[in-house]
């Protein structure tokens, strides 16, 4: 059976009656009656805006760690949600016939609709947060919004997987939704972010910056990509912009592998992710973390202030988690997160 969206109306937008600009993202799409943004997931009509991302592709219950959140209840479980889009075009996406919803012929609409209500009772079925990654958690910001008005009525938390590419007001709104995020910083530069993502870099760094003083928890994912960002001076670069949101900012380096587009750069060595963790920590930050390249090694949290290891990961699941209230069990060092339990 074919699938096509089901269009419910939007927030964010302006209208004089002549034009309607959307002021979810950066982009700022001006639409004419009929058109869609430049995310095919927000369409005009009349003088409203609709969205079609009151969808899921996925309905997958998995740990927390997978997002992945390592300083947010290690061992949750969380169910992730994904209706098609993306404001980016990453050249490199594995998620693409679902990203790229709009843009390619190979990824068609793939989604049924869903309501905050029938998240909320899956989230509470299961003891789960709520999770919007796969594709982009801000075009869903609406349904984000809604499911958080239910917290009062066992509604769930909510995590992203975002490339923090918004506006600052839309920014600021969401981020009362949200309990923490894992934003993807792809480059150090303008010009390279634009080269693998047709997008500018400031929106993601004001985003960041917002989510943190809004109290947001923030973890920052790199996928390391041979010949585009893993010179010395663009880890170093990284590591200094990831340091300068706090020293104990999780940093997640991720091992690129081709994909999509960007089929002749090779997968990263894990050599290159060692020298990439020593960099970081030359600069000064104190969590970095590296999935499965490095072995347990890699996945496992230590204590900033004696060294010893309070969290023990397996690959995607925890293993142990020794924290005591969120401190070191061994110096009593608070570790920065979000450690209690929290209402799903």
């Amino acid at each position: 059976m074919t699938l096509s969206p089901e269009w419910r109306p939007a927030r964010f937008f302006w209208t004089d009656g002549a034009r309607l600009t959307c002021t979810l993202c950066p982009f700022a799409c001006a639409l004419a009656d009929g058109d869609r943004g430049r995310c095919h997931v927000r369409q005009r009509r009349g003088d409203t805006m609709e969205t079609a991302t009151y969808a899921t592709s996925v309905l997958h219950a998995q740990p927390i760690e997978r997002k992945p959140l390592y300083h947010v209840h290690p061992g949750k479980t969380v169910l992730t949600v994904a209706a098609p889009g993306c404001t980016f075009a990453c050249t490199y996406c594995q998620n693409f016939p679902l990203s790229q919803h709009g843009r390619i012929e190979e990824a068609p609409w793939a989604a049924r609709p869903v309501t905050a209500r029938e998240l909320a009772r899956a989230c509470a079925d299961k003891n789960a947060l709520l999770a919007f990654s796969y594709t982009e958690p801000l075009l869903a910001a609406e349904l984000a919004l809604d499911v958080a008005e239910l917290r009062g009525d066992g509604g769930p938390a909510i995590v992203w997987k975002t490339n923090g590419f918004v506006t600052k007001n839309a920014a600021r709104l969401v981020a009362s939704a949200l309990l923490a995020a894992n934003v993807d910083l792809k480059t150090p530069a303008d010009a390279s972010h634009r080269r693998l993502t047709a997008a500018p870099l400031a929106p993601v760094l004001d985003a960041l910056s917002i989510w943190r003083e809004c109290g947001v928890w923030l973890e920052i994912s790199t996928p390391l990509i041979p010949g585009l960002n893993t010179d010395d001076a663009s880890l170093r670069a990284l590591a200094e912009l990831v340091v300068s949101f706090g020293a104990e900012t999780p940093w997640h380096l991720v091992r690129f592998h081709p994909d999509y587009r960007l089929q002749e750069a090779p997968p990263t060595h894990p050599d290159l992710l060692r020298r990439a963790v020593a960099i970081a920590r030359d600069v000064g930050l104190a969590h970095v973390y590296v999935e499965r390249a490095l072995g347990e090694e890699g996945r496992n949290t230590y204590c900033a202030g004696c060294g010893r290891a309070v969290i023990r990961r397996d690959v995607w699941a925890l293993v142990e988690n020794t924290l005591a209230h969120g401190a070191c069990p061994h110096c009593a060092r608070t570790i920065p997160g979000r450690w209690d339990e929290v209402s799903s």
